[in-house]
């Protein structure tokens, strides 16, 4: 089977003519295309979708004056190493920082990867689950990252036994692309070890595209249901891969055939050298309007800002979001205003 990790592998898999400025790219953001998604590009179209996600382009060295290397604020809320605590009752648990693929539009794309923050040592992973176990106002925690899926069953279920210990966790949740980008690693043991808890195992899966729900994947999302696991969905809105009602529609009905209930659909992040992603607000709400009424009532994202500086996400298709001509004001959970894109 064949990795892609280098901008020289790029062009033996056939996916770039030369290398160009691509060896730039690499330096500072991390490459990263499975077996699996090699499988889902078509080579013989310039703009496919697949393509446009994973494999990078000179365009990533273009860096805009909003645009921020932790867009989201995730280090502003980070009271020990891994630990994000953002709203009252759930914390993120990123144990590891690498991912079997990179996306090009990743928001955390300055952390992850081998020249990211790493794995947590075991002192910082202790200090984490001190965290948890001192804060009783967590309910859940959410584990992430980079993809906490490439973590082996065995210490999957070590970190799910270390949560299973603390009474006021109820929920754990996993954000992942695995199941869609290395299907093989959903096996029972897999499985087993993210119901090993004994708590409620949620798994949102990040797909952005209908073509990424390949017959492996399919499988993958069967064996992920039948083991007891909750589905959701999660999805970038991006231009050029899903910004059409058409492609829109056809990824939320495969989310819904595939039992995974469709959770958010994320405006793209201000993330350094990820400009050629991003639609407008206006745009992106429009294409939210689109669905209803097209498509079932199952099949409804809600369409979501991550506010810049870490103020939480806002339902941007509603009435928390106000102005135009690509200047707003969002609203967040506890009623502050704020600009976007921020000055």
């Amino acid at each position: 089977m064949t990795f892609v990790k280098s901008a020289k592998a790029l062009v033996d898999a056939g996916l770039v003519q030369d290398i160009g400025t691509l060896d730039v790219v690499a330096e500072r953001y991390a490459i990263g295309i499975t077996p699996a998604v090699l499988d889902l590009i078509d080579r013989a179209d310039p703009e496919d979708p697949i393509a446009r996600q994973f494999v990078p382009t000179e365009a990533e060295l273009l860096t805009k004056p909003e645009e921020r290397a932790d867009p989201i604020g995730d280090l502003s809320h980070s009271p020990v190493e891994g630990i994000v605590h953002r709203y009252p009752d759930r914390v993120l648990l990123k144990a590891v920082h690498v991912c079997p693929v990179y996306c090009r539009f990743c928001f955390r794309r300055e952390m992850v990867g081998p020249q990211g923050l790493g794995t947590l040592t075991g002192p910082e992973l202790d200090a984490a689950m001190d965290y948890i176990a001192a804060h009783e106002e967590i309910w859940e925690v959410i584990l992430t990252g980079g993809d906490p899926l490439v973590l082996s069953p065995r210490r999957l279920a070590g970190l799910m036994e270390r949560l299973a210990k603390i009474e006021h966790v109820k929920i754990v949740r996993f954000h992942t692309r695995v199941p869609v980008v290395e299907p093989e690693r959903i096996d029972e043991a897999m499985v087993e070890a993210l119901m090993s808890s004994g708590k409620t195992t949620y798994l949102a899966v990040h797909a952005n595209h209908p073509r990424e729900f390949s017959p492996a994947a399919r499988q993958a999302f069967k064996k992920l249901f039948d083991g007891g696991v909750a589905l959701l969905s999660q999805s970038v809105l991006l231009r050029g891969v899903n910004d059409d009602v058409e492609t829109l529609a056809a990824l939320m009905r495969g989310f819904v055939e595939n039992r995974i209930k469709p959770y958010y659909l994320h405006h793209p992040d201000l993330a350094p050298g990820t400009s050629h992603f991003r639609i407008g607000i206006e745009e992106g709400q429009a294409l939210v309007a689109a669905l209803r009424g097209r498509i079932s009532g199952l099949c409804q994202p809600t369409y979501v800002l991550d506010i810049p500086g870490g103020h939480g996400k806002t339902d941007i298709g509603a009435a928390k979001v106000s102005g135009g001509d690509g200047c707003f004001t969002v609203r967040d959970w506890r009623g502050g205003e704020h600009a976007y894109p921020p000055e």
